[in-house]
Parts: C-alpha cells; sequence; structure tokens
C-alpha cells in the first residue's frame, strides 16, 4: 500500500504543479513570453486567501473567491504595465523583466507580511459526532487519503476539462487560438489582440491563486517565497510536457509530481530535485519540443 500511497500523493502534487503550468503554457501559447513571475502570483493568491479567512473570518469560500479575483487584476496590471511597452521587445528583455518583477511581488510581500511563516488554516476537513477528519481510510487503515489530495485532483481536472472547453467552444478561446497562430493576420481580421493577451493573462492568474490555496492547504506554511520553486517546477512541467500545449501541462505536472513524490520516498529527499531536472534533461535530448509539443520548422 505504501506504492499506492506515494502514487496518489505524486498525482495531488502534480495536480498543482500542471494547474500553475497552464499559467506558463497559455501566456507563452498565445504570447511568446515567459512569465518568470507567475510563481510569485500564487503566492499573492495565499496571503489573500490567508488574511481573508484569518483576519476577516470569511468563509473559506469567499477567501479563495478574492484571491482569485485579486490575482486576476494583478495578472492584467502586471500585463499592462511591465509586459505590454515589451511587445516588440527582444526576448532577453522580456525575461529581465519578468526575474525584475518577480523580485517585486516577493520584497513587497516582504515589506506587507513580513517573513514570519503563516499556518495557512485546513479548509478540507468534515465534522463527525467526535471529531473532526482530514482524510479518510481505505483498506482497512492501510490506505489514506486526505481531503485535500481529493479535492486537488478533482479541482485539476475541472479546471482541465473547463480550459479546453473554453479554448475550443467559446469566442475568446478562438481568438486565443488564432492569436496563438498569427497575431498579424488575427489583428487584420478584426480580433483585439492585446484585450486577448490580457485575458490570458488575467486566467493564468486566476489558475495561480487556486494552486496557490491548494499548495498552502497540502503544505500549510505560508512566506513570501512561497511560489518560487512550485513556479520553477511547474514551467519545468510545461516544457517537459510541451509549452503553449494545454494537455502537455497536465501530462508535465503530473509526471513531474509523481517523479519528484517517488524519488524522495525511494531515492533521496536531497536529491529529490536534481533527478526531476535531470528528468526532465533526458526528455528534452529526446523530444527537444517536449512529449506533446510540436515541432515548429522555421522558413528561411
Amino acid at each position: 500500500m505504501n506504492f499506492l500511497n506515494f502514487l496518489i500523493s505524486g498525482i495531488s502534487l502534480g495536480s498543482i504543479y500542471a494547474i500553475i503550468a497552464l499559467g506558463y503554457t497559455m501566456v507563452y501559447g498565445i504570447a511568446k513570453m515567459l512569465n518568470f513571475a507567475h510563481g510569485d502570483v500564487i503566492m499573492v493568491g495565499g496571503y489573500i486567501c490567508f488574511f481573508a479567512v484569518s483576519s476577516y473570518q470569511l468563509p473559506p469560500a469567499l477567501g479563495i473567491l478574492a484571491a482569485i479575483v485579486v490575482c486576476t487584476v494583478l495578472g492584467m496590471v502586471v500585463e499592462r504595465l511591465a509586459y505590454k511597452p515589451l511587445r516588440q521587445a527582444p526576448s532577453l528583455a522580456v525575461l529581465i523583466t519578468a526575474i525584475g518583477v518577480s523580485y517585486f511581488l516577493q520584497n513587497s510581500a516582504l515589506l506587507l507580511w513580513s517573513s514570519t511563516p503563516k499556518m495557512f488554516p485546513a479548509f478540507f476537513t468534515v465534522k463527525s459526532e467526535d471529531a473532526v477528519k482530514n482524510s479518510i481510510q481505505l483498506f482497512d487503515g492501510q490506505l489514506t487519503v486526505s481531503f485535500v489530495t481529493i479535492a486537488t485532483i478533482l479541482t485539476c481536472l475541472i479546471i482541465m476539462v473547463g480550459l479546453t472547453l473554453f479554448i475550443n467552444r467559446t469566442k475568446m478561446g478562438k481568438a486565443m487560438r488564432a492569436c496563438s497562430e498569427d497575431k498579424g493576420a488575427a489583428q487584420l481580421m478584426g480580433i483585439n489582440v492585446d484585450g486577448t493577451i490580457s485575458m490570458t493573462f488575467a486566467i493564468g492568474s486566476g489558475l495561480a491563486a487556486v494552486a496557490g490555496v491548494l499548495l498552502c492547504s497540502a503544505y500549510p506554511t505560508l512566506v513570501p517565497t512561497t511560489g518560487s520553486m512550485p513556479g520553477i517546477k511547474a514551467f519545468t512541467a510545461a516544457v517537459f510536457g510541451g509549452i503553449g500545449s494545454i494537455p502537455g501541462a497536465l501530462l508535465g505536472g503530473l509526471l513531474l509530481g509523481v517523479i519528484e513524490t517517488f524519488a524522495k520516498a525511494y531515492i533521496s529527499m536531497q536529491l529529490s530535485d536534481a533527478i526531476v531536472f535531470a528528468v526532465l534533461i533526458i526528455v528534452l535530448l529526446v523530444k527537444p519540443a517536449g512529449l506533446l509539443g510540436k515541432q515548429i520548422r522555421e522558413k528561411v
């Protein structure tokens, strides 16, 4: 049963990575930008939800909603102020700006909320007659599955289905696909490219808020650097699955979470991150575009 426990934990962690990776892959697929500040939006979402529930005594559902709203607006503001003026700039300038925005958000959180760790409240619990339960026991207690794990996996599946339907069935989704193919041609066809890119940042940042709440629920310690490593790993997951591909973000996130969990369980806690990135290097040597990515040939 230990193997099954580790597998479920890996899928849960991978689901968080997949939700974060969707933000990276959508922004890159449409705007061809790498938003390395995305991980810090996760941290902001965690703090907003924490203070909404702890300080203002809002129900958890309203706290999560507040985090989504704030992060959505934050994503649009960051895109408008930091990335829009660099739309035609070299990719290196965009990359440096993204790193600057990341440090700005981290240091702003440090000034506003200090470096003292905050203990995130437990949202996913069930009250019984004699106690508050945060997990269920299966197979006569041999398998323990937390409610956070169940909520994380279900949320990931719902987001993936909803996002796929949005991209394929709605007018905005079709505009996003058109901008991804050719922004110049899309603009000639009457599509508001700037508005479409801004909406992409908004959706990605809203998803980051959801991922932040799930991450802090699974790993309750909240600090200004909470989103840094998960953000880097989620970017790795997006590249692993094929950046620009929504199914690739899901596949890459799940595989990354499972590999990391099994590496910690069976090999070494200290070497788990190194193993994850080593697997990424091996995959990219075999498939440079990622598992589900498409190799694009450029005409000279």
